[in-house]
């Protein structure tokens, strides 16, 4: 059926009109600043978390409970109470994206940080590192290949909340216009906008590729 599934060629001829007409820069603006600030904001928060957690048996004793209550929680199911408490504004999206990508990275820097070598340690300690620079020259480097893996993970999680937030919210961007479109059946659009965000998806996770293999090509060196 041509009105629900229509032919490439036609799907394709939107996505140029719309690329040619500029009409793709804001609405991906809008989602990109969305998703930018909740990554950035809850990465920094599960790394400083995880390497507590990993490295201090009482911080992990404190609050391991919790997040293996809150972790297993599918977090779209998260969005009706956030949206009684926060409104379908800015704040309630960035919650629920920032509460998506927290997790793997909490859990993958507490195992990285466990990971750690223990001649590192005892390397830090024999220069005389207090547990402050310990943690930051020593342990963080260390932890790093895992914590980025967690960091990659998050990225993809965190790009599917945004969309969904944005269709729950109906207050603009990417997700809010594949949504918009279904509902006023222009559904070459809409697939034109759903393949739009499969192109985002691919090119933020090859940026971070990159990024991941500068960063730690240490690493991937002692791994060959």
């Amino acid at each position: 059926n041509r009105a629900l599934v229509p032919a490439p060629s036609t799907v394709a001829q939107k996505l140029v009109a719309l690329v040619g007409a500029g009409e793709v820069l804001r609405p991906l603006g809008e989602t990109l600043a969305l998703l930018a600030l909740a990554y950035v904001g809850a990465c920094a928060v599960a790394v400083a978390v995880g390497l507590l957690m990993g490295r201090f048996a009482w911080v992990h004793g404190l609050l391991e409970p919790l997040v293996e209550v809150l972790r297993p929680l599918p977090k779209p199911a998260l969005l009706p109470p956030l949206i009684l408490f926060l409104g379908i504004g800015a704040e309630m999206k960035l919650t629920i994206i920032g509460l998506g990508v927290f997790f793997p990275v909490l859990v993958n820097t507490v195992q990285g940080v466990r990971g750690t070598e223990p001649v590192l340690l005892d390397m830090a300690r024999t220069f005389g590192h207090g547990r402050a620079r310990t943690l930051l020259t020593v342990v963080l480097p260390a932890a790093l290949p895992m914590v980025l893996a967690g960091m990659r993970v998050s990225l993809g999680l965190g790009l599917v909340l945004v969309v969904i937030a944005e269709m729950m919210a109906g207050t603009g961007g990417v997700g809010y216009l594949i949504l918009d479109m279904q509902r006023s059946f222009r559904v070459p659009e809409m697939y034109a906008w759903t393949v739009i965000l499969a192109v985002l998806g691919w090119g933020l996770n090859a940026l971070f590729v990159r990024l991941e293999r500068r960063v730690t090509h240490w690493s991937l060196a002692t791994r060959e």
